[in-house]
């Protein structure tokens, strides 16, 4: 979408103009495409099991999250993954999967919808703990045209959504945000 087209952006500008600033400090930070920055000390990340606490709740959706972040780091990093306890290491939980309208036409039906995800991530670092964080929000959306129900569409959506927030979390972790 082009929400996360221009959030991505003006993130990897933002981390350019950090890494810029960084680097001429003389702080050694290594560097890779995906726009994040991890430090050379740290070789190993985990990812505990995301479990969904949200009062309405996609069985999927747990299994989905939980491996994207997994694979995020696994393909956009040199650290190796581990069971627990990993310089980079996160745990948290879904705490919203929702679906309200979007948008209504002047005849008071609803036009889309808006299935929104959100959760909370806890993150240590364990090269530097500045940058670790505890119940930190992340939360995304995806509309969907109003004339469908959600158990048709929520699979693509969920993917979508969470391609979002696996990125948000990303950049949280490896950008320093």
């Amino acid at each position: 979408t082009m929400k996360s087209l221009y959030r991505r952006v003006a993130k990897a500008i933002i981390l350019l103009i950090i890494g810029l600033v960084v680097n001429s400090c003389g702080y050694k930070v290594t560097y890779n495409l995906s726009g994040g920055s991890i430090p050379p000390e740290a070789k190993t990340f985990s990812v505990a099991y995301f479990p969904n606490n949200a009062p309405m709740v996609a069985p999927t959706l747990s299994n989905v999250l939980t491996e994207a972040l997994r694979d995020k780091f696994s393909r956009q990093t040199n650290l190796q993954q581990v069971e627990e306890a990993g310089d980079f290491a996160f745990e948290g939980e879904i705490t919203n999967y929702s679906s309200n309208t979007a948008s209504v036409s002047s005849g008071d039906y609803a036009l889309q919808n808006r299935l929104t995800i959100t959760v909370k991530v806890s993150f240590q670092n364990a090269v530097d703990q500045t940058t670790s964080f505890s119940n930190k929000s992340f939360s995304s959306y995806a509309d969907y045209d109003a004339s469908q129900l959600l158990v048709d569409v929520q699979d693509q959506l969920i993917e979508e959504i969470v391609n979002d927030l696996v990125n948000d979390i990303y950049m949280a972790a490896a950008g320093n945000w």
